[in-house]
């Protein structure tokens, strides 16, 4: 066993050896991978080996696309069978809902380039004769998709990997991790020491205990996962004496089951309620190839669903009864990228379909290990996504729900219940009281919308206009007519000082950093390449001091990228003030009107301009009032010591009763912000895209000195860009407006995909915004949108269709 190597991966399941496969295959050849057993001796050698391509993920869509086609591709350059059979794969649905959520879905493949096909109950009979159709509507079907054999692919894996340079240690047991002074890892094992100068944790069931070798307090739990095999049935022998072809993969999502053929029976896979944690205090050290006792009473319900749906499956015995542990996170998604607050540490886990998302999770990681940076936008798999609330509590509850969940239906409006409210400003209550209806963000709870009085404060999830439409159109229009009040808390907030802080975030952003003491600047953070990581409100404090406000959501990403790029010689200090800071928004005609009736300070435009913050006071209470907001209205941030929010918040209540204050929630904030092209980080801002595709030149200042990515940026403009940013009006809409990532066409050909849409209150008709070819990007150009498989017609329109000179925001 080598000991120095440039990277040690550490698990030798399906996605730590395609981890080692992909970083040889990039040309790092001193590469070592240790596995304290054997190869898949922990949840891969169980596993059911489907490759769904199904996943409303942008990111984990692009991950699976390149799982399957990668796969064929081993199987070629190895000589070595992978076991996969290209059977196709069929989604039921029994309800509208469902098949629209199959048309938003067909909407993201079309965009990643993933054939989907709609297909009729009689085609579904056609394929899978052993199937009753009673019931159905339609299903969809993936003609590339199909199941493999997982541990003949990771044998694959790990023979293409040494073929390349690539070092595999099996029963070798890392004991150990710690860092040298001059960033060098060591993996300390029971073999002897490696030291190395990255490593990558793709350990699984052990995730956590990886985790805590070096700190980290990794969000990821196992949960127990069910299938049974049956006995062969004669019907599916005869089909194989026949040399008729093999059903493929049935999925009965109203269900929650799969169903594919297995050595002439039936293997079935219930996703049932109850399914509970494993392995939450880590596993035995000794496990291997570890199964728990069947429970078929917890499966009644599906079996039983099963037999209505397959009859032939009541009509076999049950062969055997499959247990095991599957890695899961909160919201399903699996952990890929770097972990927060450590160099070169990386991590490849809490893969809930790891046979699928292995090769492309392989992929990426090398890239951006390799090249600095990932090649597709890795926004929904970063492990910086979770905070320090995923606690072991709250994912003992949130990896249930979303097991449970697997095959309900992805709303877009969705907001699951379980592990809430947890993190609550003072004003949650207060809210409440007024009617909100919370989601929750980075474990923050947030007013979505407020429900009118005298009706219940519930949510309506739909992938069409929900009950909420109109009440959140109310809200708008209360904005733009009086004023309104958000609880925006949950904004990461830091405060950047010391004699380097300047020059430190100079380099950092690509906007020229706010000259005046309290002047405030929007400014992005960009990746080596050009493209755009994080989008931050900086307030110059003082000469050497500077408050940042960003996503809030994004807060550990944000963070920890501010973190990455800090010199490390003292002279700049980061405080953290996301918990110790609330935020609300007041914003309106209304808002100056309000605030001189609270507060003392001077809100004209010539002692308050736009693009400026004060320290003044609310009521008995200090507040940092900066003037910006996200809706294009007459406006202020209230930032304050959270322990004030009460009182500001009823201060501000009373007085502006009959100024027509009301509450306003996130989702009439998302109708605005569109009205206006406000770009958001993740959606129209991306690593993907060029930050001049994005539209940003105005906060681009190339001439001001070097800052990251403006030398790529500079090389990608001289070269031609793929993509432009738009604003589209979309017309004949009745009921349905688009989500995000509906594919626009020019009539045959896709040559954009929104990137968001609503409906605009106060310009009364349906937006969306878009990446689309330059080609096609001129205002009054003529496209099509597909929404939840309607075409509309869609305009290109100028940017900001609300108040395009800004007049209300400047309160002129």
């Amino acid at each position: 066993m080598r000991t120095q190597a440039r990277v040690v991966v550490i698990g030798g399941g399906v996605v730590g050896v395609s981890t080692l496969y992909h970083l040889a295959a990039k040309g790092w050849t001193d590469v070592v991978l240790v596995e304290r057993k054997e190869l898949t001796s922990g949840s891969t050698w169980h596993a059911a080996g489907l490759l769904p391509l199904f996943n409303m993920s942008y990111s984990v869509g692009q991950i699976h696309k390149y799982s399957v086609a990668f796969y064929q591709r081993l199987q070629e350059e190895t000589g070595q069978d992978v076991g996969f059979r290209q059977v196709s794969n069929i989604r039921l649905a029994q309800t509208r809902d469902r098949m629209d959520e199959y048309r938003q879905y067909a909407g993201v493949a079309a965009t990643i380039g993933v054939e989907v096909d709609f297909i009729t109950p009689e085609q579904v009979k056609d394929i899978w004769p052993l199937c009753n159709i009673e019931g159905l509507i339609g299903a969809i079907q993936h003609p590339a998709d199909g199941y493999i054999q997982p541990a003949d692919l990771t044998q694959a894996l790990a023979k293409g990997a040494r073929a390349r340079g690539g070092e595999i240690n099996r029963n070798v047991t890392v004991t150990g991790i710690t860092q040298n002074p001059n960033g060098e890892w060591v993996v300390q094992t029971d073999k002897g020491d490696i030291t190395c100068e990255h490593v990558v944790s793709c350990t699984g069931n052990f995730a956590r205990a990886t985790g805590r070798m070096v700190g980290l307090d990794v969000p990821v739990i196992p949960v127990e996962h069910q299938f049974i095999v049956t006995e062969p049935h004669p019907e599916i022998v005869a089909r194989r004496k026949q040399g008729l072809p093999e059903m493929g993969v049935l999925r009965d999502s109203d269900n929650a089951w799969y169903m594919r053929e297995e050595n002439g029976g039936l293997l079935l896979g219930p996703y049932e309620k109850g399914a509970p944690c494993c392995y939450a205090d880590d596993p035995h050290p000794d496990t291997e190839w570890e199964l728990f006792q069947g429970d078929l009473e917890r499966l009644e319900p599906h079996i039983e669903g099963a037999i209505f749906r397959v009859p032939a499956f009541g009509e076999v015995g049950v062969k055997e009864v499959y247990n095991g542990a599957i890695a899961y996170t909160p919201d399903g998604s699996p952990i890929i990228g770097p972990a927060w607050g450590l160099r070169n540490f990386w991590l490849n886990e809490g893969h809930s379909f790891g046979i699928t998302a292995a090769g492309g999770a392989g992929w990426q990681l090398a890239e951006w290990i390799v090249e600095g940076e990932p090649t597709i936008d890795m926004l929904g798999v970063d492990p910086r996504r979770f905070g320090d609330y995923a606690t072991k509590g709250y994912l003992r509850r949130k990896n249930e729900e979303a097991y449970a969940n697997v095959f309900t239906i992805h709303y877009p409006d969705e907001e699951r219940v379980a592990a809430r409210p947890l993190r609550t400003a003072p004003c949650y209550e207060r809210m409440r009281d007024l009617g909100a209806v919370f989601g929750q963000k980075f474990g923050w709870e947030r007013p979505n919308w407020f429900a009118p009085p005298g009706t219940p404060a519930e949510d309506d999830w739909s992938f069409r206009r929900s009950q909420w439409f109109e009440a959140v159109g109310r809200e708008a229009r209360n904005v733009a007519e009086n004023v309104g009040l958000l609880d925006m808390t949950a904004f990461a907030k830091a405060r950047v000082s010391g004699p380097g802080a300047e020059a430190f975030l100079d380099r950092l952003v690509a906007n020229k950093l706010p000259k005046k003491i309290g002047r405030v600047g929007l400014c992005h953070a960009l990746i080596p390449r050009g493209g755009v990581h994080s989008e931050f409100t900086i307030q110059r404090e003082g000469s050497d001091q500077f408050y940042l406000v960003s996503a809030g959501a994004l807060q550990r990403l944000d963070h920890d990228w501010l973190w990455r790029h800090m010199p490390n010689d003292g002279s700049v200090h980061f405080q953290n003030l996301t918990g110790a800071m609330g935020v609300l928004v007041l914003a309106g005609p209304n808002a100056r009107t309000l605030l001189e009736r609270v507060s003392e300070a001077d809100f004209s435009n010539a002692a308050f301009p736009w693009l400026s913050g004060q320290d003044i006071v609310i009521g008995m209470a200090p507040v940092k009032a900066l003037r910006v907001n996200f809706v294009g209205e007459l406006g202020w941030e209230l930032h304050h010591p959270i322990e004030y929010q009460n009182h500001i918040f009823d201060v501000l209540m009373a007085a502006g009763g009959d100024l027509g204050i009301k509450p306003f929630g996130i989702r009439a904030m998302d109708s605005l912000r569109l009205e206006k092209s406000y770009r958001m980080v993740g959606t129209e801002m991306s690593i993907e895209y060029a930050a001049y595709e994005s539209g940003l030149d105005r906060f681009i200042h190339p001439d001001k000195g070097d800052f990251i990515g403006r030398e790529a940026l500079l090389r990608w403009r001289d070269a031609g860009f793929a993509n432009r940013f738009v604003t589209l009006q979309v017309h004949d809409v009745t009921d349905a407006d688009a989500l995000g990532n509906n594919p626009i066409t020019d009539g045959n050909t896709v040559v954009g995909r929104a990137t968001g849409g609503n409906y605009g209150f106060r310009v009364g008709h349906s937006l969306a915004l878009a990446m689309v070819r330059p080609e096609v990007a001129g205002e009054g150009t003529e496209l099509f949108m597909d929404i939840l498989g309607t075409r509309h017609r869609v305009t290109v329109i100028p940017e900001s269709p609300y108040d395009p000179d800004n007049l209300r925001l400047r309160g002129l």
